[in-house]
């Protein structure tokens, strides 16, 4: 993904230190390599608070699109996945850090927004989690979420 350096993890951090995260999603999903502006418009729309970015354990996010025989709601053949993930893949293994997949709280879950290849890749490449950058919808769910990922339990929870 063409400018990594703009939206890496340390930069959506500075962006939640600024109160810019919403901001920052935006921003991101209409960069070059990302190219979903109309995504960041609709979950700007929908979601009003943001949090993150935060370690997430890849099992715990609900993917929207993936591989066949993955658990996802939208099972994509191979032939769009492969090179591409392949490459972040190869790139995971030699350290990189991908910029943070973006997640809504809904109904409890973890909706995997945008990232599903960074996700695959950081799979393939045997890593357990993702940083994440998660919106919500109201502010009763985000306290929810932080009571589930801070409180007691909370460190079972990221494995």
């Amino acid at each position: 993904m063409d400018g990594d350096r703009q939206y890496s993890v340390e930069d959506a951090r500075a962006a939640a230190d600024r109160q810019e995260l919403a901001d920052w999603v935006v921003g991101f999903l209409a960069s070059p390599g990302s190219d979903n502006a109309l995504l960041g418009m609709k979950l700007s729309e929908e979601l009003g608070w943001w949090t993150g970015p935060l370690r997430l354990p890849l099992r715990e996010l609900a993917r929207l699109a993936g591989p066949l025989g993955e658990p996802v709601e939208v099972p994509v053949g191979e032939d769009q996945w492969d090179d591409r993930v392949e490459a972040m893949a190869a790139r995971a293994e030699e350290g990189w850090e991908p910029p943070p997949v973006i997640v809504a709280y809904r109904q409890d879950r973890l909706v995997l927004e945008d990232g599903n290849h960074r996700v695959e890749s950081l799979r393939q490449s045997g890593r357990r989690a993702a940083w994440a950058v998660v919106g919500f919808e109201r502010p009763e769910d985000r306290d929810r979420f932080a009571a589930q990922w801070t409180g007691p339990g909370a460190s079972d929870r990221q494995g």
